[in-house]
């Protein structure tokens, strides 16, 4: 097995695990409120640190050997999981979920820390994976590893995770977190294995906030990586809204078991991996910049779509189509980052990047969980619940507008 196998097989055992808790949080979440924003707010504790984090993230990705960062994050990971999955099982069997507040406030409090713990562990985790893929290939196939990086995290994260993960909510409860540390543990043996050099080469050692300095006048001097972040931010926004909003709209309007809300979320996979796949083709045949802006300016109708979708299968495929695009926006969006960005200060720069980019989502979770209470004031529940949906698409719609010519000129600006 090459050092890439090991790697991408190494990321599809910790997003198997992901894609078990993708179902368990906000499915375990709605078992103890029906409050669409206390509900929300599981999901915000797992996405708020890479608001909170991911600046000190790249610092440290810059400073240590990469490998070993992986290791320890995917170790303190899975201690969460195992905290999460005891504290589920002390609090069964659990009580009616109120309309107002929740069942069982110390679960809920457990649930909420051990989801912070883990978004705090992906920012590092995540940001140390990117900056070590660029040791393992060359880079005229950075397209294709990331595509074949993405393709095995969506069959384990979105394809596989949470059928399994709705599979064994349906089971035992505690079952959805418990699995998730051993998949962690595989994952660090395919980790442990690899051979290399996975610190960045630097001549200087200097404080950390000339150092953060330096990535912020690096990613200052080149619009396009602006673009691409704020972008991305905005997506990964509307995005956050519609993943939120699903879980209850799943199950009060479309009547769906969390096995089938599983097989749907299922259908998204589909649509990511093929996304995966063809970006490198798609983005040969019309250039990086028309790749990404007609990626951007499908997904807004995608969003929409999910709104008068009317079943199960419908939904599948919104998402779907929904997934394709995103991907094969990252393929290209990735690639010519780990491409522009030096090595040195590859770790600095992905987490601005992605402190811009995935800083949004906790705001998105919050956003769609205010929209549904707000709604509920002035229309029934089930129309409130698809507010979402629709502000996330005209939202989608209207940054892709913006952008749509900054796309163009970044990319033009590189190629001088």
């Amino acid at each position: 097995m090459t050092a890439l196998q090991r790697f991408i097989t190494a990321s599809g055992m910790t997003n198997l695990a992901d894609g078990i808790a993708v179902v368990a949080w906000g499915w375990i979440a709605s078992l103890l409120t029906r409050d669409a924003l206390l509900v929300a707010l599981v999901p915000v504790a797992l996405r708020l640190p890479w608001f909170l984090l991911a600046l000190p993230a790249g610092l440290v990705t810059d400073r240590v050997d990469r490998r070993r960062l992986i290791l320890a994050m995917d170790a303190l990971r899975a201690l969460a999981f195992l905290g999460a999955a005891f504290a589920l099982w002390a609090a069964l069997p659990l009580g009616v979920a109120p309309e107002k507040g929740v069942s069982a406030p110390v679960l809920y409090w457990s649930l909420l820390l051990a989801a912070f713990v883990v978004g705090g562990a992906e920012v590092f985790r995540d940001n140390a994976a990117q900056t070590m893929l660029p040791a393992l290939v060359s880079k005229d196939r950075l397209e294709r590893a990331n595509g074949q990086l993405w393709s095995a995290e969506l069959l384990t994260n979105a394809l596989v995770g949470p059928a399994l993960g709705a599979f064994l909510i349906g089971i035992w409860l505690p079952l959805a977190f418990g699995l998730n540390a051993a998949a962690y543990g595989l994952a660090m043996l395919m980790v442990a294995g690899l051979a290399g050099q996975f610190r960045a080469v630097r001549t200087d050692r200097r404080g950390w906030k000339a150092e953060l300095g330096e990535g912020i006048a690096f990613l200052r001097g080149v619009p396009l990586l602006q673009v691409l972040a704020l972008t991305t931010g905005f997506w990964n926004l509307f995005h956050q809204m519609i993943v939120i909003g699903m879980v209850l709209h799943a199950q009060e309007n479309l009547g769906l078991s969390a096995q089938v809300y599983g097989l749907t979320l299922a259908g998204g996979a589909v649509g990511g991996i093929a996304g995966s796949l063809a970006g490198e083709g798609i983005a040969r045949r019309l250039g990086a910049a028309r790749t990404m802006q007609w990626m951007l300016a499908a997904s807004g109708p995608c969003f929409l779509a999910m709104a008068v979708a009317p079943g199960a299968w419908t939904l599948g495929l919104c998402l779907a189509v929904m997934e394709f695009t995103g991907f094969v926006w990252n393929v290209v969006s990735v690639s010519t980052r780990q491409r522009l960005i030096p090595d040195a200060l590859l770790g600095r720069v992905n987490s601005l990047y992605r402190l811009l980019a995935w800083g949004m989502m906790p705001v998105g979770l919050v956003l769609s969980g205010l929209v549904v209470s707000l709604g509920e004031a002035f229309m029934s529940r089930g129309t409130a619940l698809v507010l979402p949906f629709w502000v996330a698409g005209l939202g989608s719609v209207l940054v892709a507008a913006l952008v749509w010519a900054a796309i163009a000129r970044g990319f033009a600006g590189i190629s001088r």
